[in-house]
C-alpha cells in the first residue's frame, strides 16, 4: 500500500475517533449543563427531552466503534511500528465499548422506568460512566498521535 493511501486511512481514523471524542465532550459538557439550567427542578421534561436526544443514536455509535476499530486495525496490518501502543488504544476502545453497551441496555433502560426518587442518582451514574468513556477515548486518541511522532 503507498504511503499516500496509508495517510488516508489515518485521517478517516484519526477523524472518526475525533468525531467519538467530540460528540461525547460536546454531550457531557455543553449538552448535559444546559438541559440542567433550562429544565431546572422539572426533572420529567429534561429526562424526556435527554430521551429525544439519545433516542435511535446506539447503532450510529456502534458503527463508528467499529469502524474506529476496523481502520485501526487496517493501519496495524499495514505497519507494525510501535504495535504496543496500538494495542493500547485498542484495549481502551474496547473498555470504551464496554461502558458504552452498559449505558445502552443496562443503564438507559433503568432510566426509563425510574421513579422522580432514583433519577438524581441515575443521572450522576450516567456523568461518571461519560466522563469514564470520554476519558478513555481521549487517551486512546492521545496515543495515536504519539504514536505519529515516535
Amino acid at each position: 500500500m503507498s504511503s499516500g493511501a496509508l495517510a488516508g486511512l489515518a485521517i478517516i481514523h484519526a477523524g472518526l475517533a475525533a468525531a467519538w471524542v467530540g460528540g461525547m465532550a460536546y454531550s457531557l459538557f455543553v449538552v448535559q449543563p444546559k438541559l440542567k439550567r433550562y429544565f431546572g427542578k422539572d426533572q420529567d421534561g429534561r429526562e424526556q427531552l435527554t430521551a429525544v436526544i439519545a433516542s435511535g443514536n446506539r447503532w450510529k455509535v456502534i458503527g463508528l466503534i467499529a469502524a474506529i476499530a476496523l481502520t485501526g486495525a487496517a493501519m496495524l496490518a499495514i505497519d507494525h511500528a510501535h504495535w504496543w501502543i496500538h494495542a493500547l488504544k485498542g484495549l481502551l476502545l474496547l473498555i470504551a465499548t464496554g461502558i458504552f453497551w452498559y449505558v445502552s441496555w443496562r443503564h438507559w433502560p433503568q432510566r426509563v422506568f425510574a421513579t422522580a426518587a432514583e433519577l438524581p442518582a441515575l443521572q450522576r451514574r450516567l456523568i461518571i460512566l461519560a466522563t469514564t468513556m470520554l476519558g478513555l477515548a481521549g487517551l486512546a486518541f492521545a496515543l495515536g498521535v504519539l504514536a505519529v511522532h515516535l
